[in-house]
């Protein structure tokens, strides 16, 4: 068996498993009066029941099929040693999913020496399941995905989001909103990055901007952009976008234009993120 036929095995494995745990959530969606809802880090940030199943679900579905493989959870941390691992996000648009929206998703990413190598993103309302192989392209079904052609911000529909703990953090994307705000044909906060980002390296979205996000936030939805053709890099350009908690995404003329208004007349620490705005 290829390394690639092993690849596409697994990925079909995450996919699969991945639309499980889609189906469970909507199956919790339909019980949402009764179902416990918490938050953690702020009021805003919001924990449910379903997560917490989709998660088990997922963990232990990873288990059995890649009993050598770490995982690193949204809810529950890391489980397994330091080699490849699933990074998981059980249900991210968590808000979105309590208000009855659609803009949900169960995101997937096995991670190998730091860098994402397969990816899913399944949107379980929407019916929708977008996947990636590392040097194998990014897919809708079966439908190889392409970003946008746009190379001017003031052709582009943009995303964006905000942290939970927006009222005590000193960079909350407010200024960086402003920036934008007139270089750009508009903006759109789904409350999803994983959507974002599998919306961007489909063309629906041109280009993502966001700071304090988790490496389960993008590491599946990054690696859909750069299959795509698209560049996922920090706002400094060669950093850790997996783990440095600030991404640009999108297009290399965009992401170019987007990384000149971000940068102008910001000291050499932006957009360093200390732990305290973590």
């Amino acid at each position: 068996m290829t390394s690639d036929t092993a690849a596409e095995r697994d990925l079909e494995t995450a996919r699969a498993l991945a639309e499980e745990a889609g189906r469970l959530l909507l199956a919790w969606r339909e019980r949402l009066d009764e179902m416990e809802v918490g938050s953690k880090s702020a009021a805003r940030d919001l924990v449910t029941e379903a997560d917490l199943a989709s998660e088990r679900l997922l963990l232990q579905g990873l288990e059995r099929a890649f009993p050598h493989d770490g995982v690193l959870a949204e809810e529950s941390g890391r489980h397994g040693g330091d080699g490849p691992a699933w990074y998981v996000d059980p249900l991210d648009g968590t808000v979105n999913f309590v208000h009855r929206l659609p803009m949900f998703a169960v995101s997937l990413a096995r991670v190998v020496d730091g860098e994402p190598e397969l990816a899913v993103v399944h949107l379980p309302l929407l019916g929708e399941t977008f996947t990636a192989r590392r040097g194998g392209g990014a897919r809708l079904g079966r439908r190889q995905l392409r970003v946008s052609a746009a190379d001017r911000l003031a052709d582009a529909l943009l995303a964006t989001g905000f942290p939970y703990r927006r009222h005590v953090l000193v960079r909350n994307n407010l200024e960086e909103f402003v920036r934008l705000f007139l270089h750009q044909r508009g903006i759109r906060r789904m409350g999803s990055a994983a959507c974002d980002l599998a919306y961007v390296a489909a063309a629906r979205l041109d280009a993502f901007w966001e700071l304090h996000l988790a490496p389960w936030d993008v590491a599946a939805g990054g690696l859909l952009v750069r299959e795509a053709g698209g560049v996922a890099d920090t706002f400094r350009p060669g950093g850790d976008w997996l783990h440095g908690r600030n991404l640009l995404a999108g297009p290399a003329p965009l992401v170019a234009e987007l990384r000149r208004l971000l940068l102008a007349d910001r000291g050499p620490d932006y957009p360093e993120l200390g732990e305290r705005e973590a």
